[in-house]
C-alpha cells in the first residue's frame, strides 16, 4: 500500500503541475489579447483624431453662383455614429466642403428634402466633385482604404499627385460654371437628366427636354436621328473610361460615335480606377495617355481636339460611396460581389443632379413596367433589360419611384404603350 500511495501522490503532483502550466498559458494569452485590443483601440482612436483634424486650403479665385471664397476650415465628418457591426469597407464618413450651395430658389430640392423620408440620408455638405485641392497626403491616406470608385485604393499617391491637380480652375469644382451667364433672371436651376431607356422611344419628349437649363446624359447616348424623343442638347455628359470605351464598341452599329460635342457640353468623369485619372490629365493637357489600355502616341480625341480643362469635371469618390451607402446599399455588398458592385453610371448622374440642381426631371430611367420597353431607345429590335451583379437596377428603379413620390424629381413614366413583341 505504501508504494501504491507514493505512486498516486506522484501522479497527482504531475497532474497538478500540468494544470498550473496550462493556467499560466491561458493567463498569458489573455494578457496578450488585452494588450492587442488596447493597442488597436489606441491606433483607431489616433486615426480618427487624424482624420477629423481640420485643415484649410486655397479656393478658386473666381466665385460663381453667389459663393465666395471662405477660410472656414473643413475636414472629415462622420455622418452618423458608427454601428459596431458596420464593415470597414462601408466608410460612412465623408469630406466636408466649405459650405452648402447657396441660392434663392424657393422650390429648391435642398430646401424640400428635409421634409421627406430622405431628410436623414441627405447631406447638403457632401462634395459632389473633386479637384486639385483634394490631392493631399491626408486625403489619400483616408481614401486609400476604399477601392474602385469608392476611393483611391487602386493606385498610388504619385499617380494622384500627377493627375488630379490639373483640375485647378473654378469651373472644375462648380457643376454649373456658366450659370451666371445663362440664368437670364431665373432663380432656379432646372435640369433634365436623360437615361438611355427604351421608354423614350416614340415619347416625343425631345423639345421638352431641351427647354431645361441643363441636360445631363450618360454612356451610349445616341442623339442623331432620335432628337424628337430625346432632344438634341447635352450640357453634362457622365461616363467612366471603361463605360465610354464599351459604349463605343457596343453601340457603334447603332450610331454612337463617342461623347456629344458642343460648346456647352461639360464632361464628368466617374473614376473607377487610375485609367480615368490618366485619361482626364491627357485630355486636359492635350498630351498622350501615359500608360494603361488607353496609351497612345497622340492625345485622345474622344471629346474633340479643342477641349480645355475648364470643360472637365470629376466626381468625388466620397460622393460615389455616399450614394452607395445612403441610397443604394444593395444586398450584393454582403456577398462575394461586394468589390465589383457600385451604383450605375446613370444612378450617380441622377443623384448628383438631385444634389446640385433646384428642379430635376428624369427621362429614360427604368420604371416598373420596364418589360414593355426595349433596353435602349435606339435598339433596332426588342432587347430585354439585362441584370448583372455590378449594379442593382431594380433597387435603383424603386428609388426613382420614391424620389418621384416625395416630389424630389419628376420621373417620366408611361404604361399605356406596349413595345414587347
Amino acid at each position: 500500500m505504501g508504494t501504491q500511495r507514493r505512486i498516486w501522490v506522484c501522479f497527482l503532483c504531475v497532474v497538478s503541475l500540468f494544470g498550473i502550466y496550462l493556467l499560466c498559458l491561458c493567463l498569458r494569452l489573455d494578457i496578450k489579447v488585452y494588450i492587442h485590443r488596447v493597442t488597436q483601440n489606441q491606433s483607431i482612436s489616433q486615426r480618427l483624431n487624424d482624420s477629423e483634424s481640420l485643415f484649410s486650403g486655397s479656393e478658386p479665385s473666381t466665385p460663381l453662383m453667389g459663393q465666395s471664397p471662405t477660410t472656414t476650415t473643413v475636414g472629415v465628418r462622420p455622418s452618423t455614429k458608427p454601428k459596431p457591426t458596420e464593415p470597414s469597407y462601408i466608410g460612412d464618413s465623408y469630406y466636408s466642403k466649405e459650405s452648402p450651395i447657396q441660392n434663392d430658389c424657393a422650390q429648391s430640392i435642398r430646401s424640400r428634402v428635409i421634409q421627406t423620408e430622405f431628410g436623414p440620408r441627405f447631406l447638403d455638405w457632401i462634395p459632389v466633385l473633386q479637384w486639385a485641392k483634394h490631392a493631399t497626403p491626408d486625403q489619400y491616406q483616408r481614401l486609400s482604404h476604399y477601392p474602385g470608385a469608392n476611393g483611391w485604393g487602386n493606385f498610388d499617391f504619385n499617380t494622384l499627385l500627377s493627375t488630379l491637380p490639373v483640375l485647378n480652375t473654378s469651373a472644375n469644382w462648380h457643376m454649373f460654371d456658366d450659370w451666371d451667364l445663362r440664368r437670364n433672371g431665373s432663380r432656379c436651376v432646372r435640369c433634365a437628366v436623360v437615361g438611355n431607356g427604351g421608354i423614350l422611344k416614340d415619347s416625343g419628349k425631345g423639345q421638352e427636354i431641351d427647354q431645361h437649363d441643363y441636360v445631363f446624359r450618360t454612356n451610349g447616348a445616341v442623339i442623331q436621328g432620335f432628337e424628337q424623343d430625346v432632344g438634341s442638347r447635352t450640357s453634362h455628359y457622365t461616363f467612366s473610361t471603361n463605360t465610354l470605351r464599351n459604349s463605343m464598341r457596343s453601340y457603334a452599329g447603332l450610331g454612337y460615335r463617342g461623347p456629344p460635342r458642343s460648346n456647352e457640353t461639360r464632361y464628368i468623369f466617374l473614376p473607377d480606377h487610375d485609367r480615368d485619372y490618366l485619361l482626364m490629365k491627357a485630355v486636359a493637357t492635350n498630351t498622350s495617355v501615359e500608360r494603361g489600355p488607353e496609351k497612345s502616341p497622340k492625345p485622345p480625341t474622344y471629346f474633340g481636339e479643342n477641349v480645355t480643362v475648364e470643360k472637365l469635371k470629376m466626381y468625388h469618390p466620397d460622393f460615389i460611396r455616399y450614394v452607395r451607402n445612403r441610397f443604394l446599399r444593395a444586398r450584393a455588398m454582403q456577398t462575394r460581389f461586394k468589390d465589383i458592385y457600385r451604383p450605375s453610371t446613370g444612378a450617380i448622374m441622377l443623384i448628383a443632379a438631385v444634389h446640385t440642381c433646384d428642379q430635376v426631371s428624369a427621362y429614360g430611367f427604368m420604371t416598373p413596367d420596364y418589360r414593355n420597353f426595349s433596353d435602349h431607345y435606339y435598339d433596332q429590335k426588342y432587347h430585354p433589360v439585362g441584370f448583372f451583379a455590378n449594379h442593382d437596377l431594380k433597387m435603383e428603379m424603386a428609388l426613382w419611384q420614391q424620389f418621384h413620390q416625395a416630389g424630389l424629381i419628376k420621373l417620366y413614366m408611361r404604361s399605356s404603350v406596349t413595345q414587347n413583341p
